[in-house]
């Protein structure tokens, strides 16, 4: 369907050159010709009028309407009483049908993990909290010349994470980013500049983490993860300088970091001078105590903790921000400069006004809750339908870890789940090394409903028993 441009006419870029000997019009219906053959002017698109066209090209208006009176007569172009000239569909035979790949059909129930509750966007909150902030902002604002970030949100954002995260947080260290993604980038190019050679990450863990260090040339080795969290002891034994840890709620397999190790952690970083990147992705969802503070806030001058609304409101907001160490903090704002000259400002005050007027932790409340229902959902549908199954990293976020037998095979479970439009994702995925056992899945449940939790479960819980 051609997009219906709006205004008095579309503007069309042709050229006619009057030092060449063929005549105006002939160059003016071969252009045409040309744009319409080549797709350029797509089946139904409207042209500009005559009037606007010979304006345009500075040309007379009989010549361009004997021009579209031609192509008409050939098929190019059709018009009718009191609508614009359009492309003719017969000026577009159909292409000959290539192979394309089949697609992928949609998914009834989709378990895949990371994804939060997309209809409780809080879209009134956030369309007022927008017109004010284009309402309020000043003029310089709309410059973007900060590379740290607007000003009012690092404030509020310092004030928010010291009270909820019990973060050690200065505005002057904080940097807005477009999500955790592009925070670990940037902290990672800081840590390249100091020398930075070799990064630890956790195993499992998340593998497009593991790709953005190799992308950016770096070494990375594993620290294996256990019931107490990530092996500092195995960490000390490698030649890293940083690590990337999920630390209040492993990712994927959901433990806590230990006391002890968490004080372990800081004492390896601070007798290597090496810097803890901490993924705090999910804390805000915790159901078995208080949330737990960040790590960031027992040691500032080693942490960078890097956060993000992609769980607690849309992964598409990409807004983040990157509590720096003081002296990482000048080349990450850097290379945020280099890297997009700044996130949008309109949304950061966005943000920060839905954060500062209480509406961000009365959603979050809100979620919480509706979050802890499907967690309740999940784990009655696998007693009811799978009791062989054990679920584990339950205690926050919005996935959880099943346990298969001990016979399963993951790929052909995942397989034949999708074979009945049930959507399932392995622990291999997460792993170093794909082919190590044993068979888990992680099944994510923010985005389902009650229902659909049930009613997938139930679809493939023979594929979950031991045979």
């Amino acid at each position: 369907m051609p997009i219906e441009w709006t205004g008095s006419g579309p503007d069309l870029l042709l050229q006619v050159d009057r030092n060449r000997p063929e005549p105006l019009r002939d160059q003016l219906e071969r252009a045409l010709r040309e744009s319409i053959r080549t797709g350029r002017l797509a089946t139904g698109e409207r042209l500009p009028s005559s009037r606007a066209l010979a304006r345009d090209l500075g040309i007379s208006r009989g010549l361009v309407t004997e021009c579209y009176a031609q192509l008409q007569a050939e098929g190019y172009l059709v018009t009718r009483g009191g609508s614009a000239t359009r492309v003719a569909a017969a000026a577009h035979p159909p292409a000959a049908a290539s192979p394309t790949p089949a697609a992928d059909q949609p998914l009834r129930v989709d378990f895949r993990p990371g994804i939060p509750d997309l209809s409780r966007f809080p879209r009134e909150q956030w369309s007022r909290a927008l017109r004010r902030a284009c309402r309020d902002a000043p003029n310089e604002l709309l410059a973007c010349r900060d590379a740290y970030g607007d000003p009012t949100l690092r404030d509020v954002l310092a004030a928010y994470l010291r009270r909820v995260r019990g973060a050690a947080t200065d505005p002057g260290h904080t940097v807005i980013c477009a999500g955790y993604a592009q925070g670990l980038q940037l902290v990672l190019r800081a840590l390249i500049d100091e020398g930075v050679r070799v990064v630890a990450f956790e195993d499992p863990g998340d593998p497009d983490q593991r790709a953005v260090a190799t992308m950016l040339g770096l070494d990375v080795v594993a620290v294996p993860v256990d019931e107490r969290g990530v092996d500092v002891a195995a960490l000390a034994a490698t030649d890293a300088r940083a690590v990337v840890l999920t630390p209040t709620h492993q990712s994927p397999t959901g433990v806590l970091l230990a006391p002890d190790r968490r004080q372990a952690l800081i004492a390896w970083a601070t007798a290597r001078s090496a810097t803890v990147i901490e993924d705090d992705y999910d804390a805000e969802f915790r159901y078995d105590r208080a949330p737990v503070g960040a790590l960031q806030g027992l040691a500032p001058n080693q942490v960078a903790l890097i956060g993000s609304v992609s769980k607690s409101l849309a992964p598409a907001l990409r807004l983040g921000w990157i509590l720096s160490p003081p002296h990482l903090a000048p080349a990450v704002a850097h290379y945020k400069q280099l890297a997009d000259r700044g996130s949008p400002a309109i949304d950061q005050l966005a943000l920060a006004d839905l954060i500062e007027s209480g509406h961000y932790d009365r959603h979050l409340r809100h979620v919480r809750q509706r979050y802890a229902a499907r967690r309740t959902a999940l784990v009655e549908a696998i007693e009811r339908h799978a009791p062989a199954v054990d679920l584990g990293g339950l205690a926050a976020g919005f996935h959880t870890v099943a346990h298969l037998p001990v016979d399963a095979d993951e790929q052909d479970i995942i397989a034949a789940g999708r074979r009945r439009s049930v959507g399932l994702y392995g622990m291999s995925a997460y792993r170093f090394d794909h082919n190590r056992r044993p068979a888990q899945l992680v099944l994510g449940f923010g985005n389902l409903t009650p229902a659909a939790i049930g009613d997938g479960i139930e679809s493939i819980a023979d594929l979950l028993q031991p045979s």
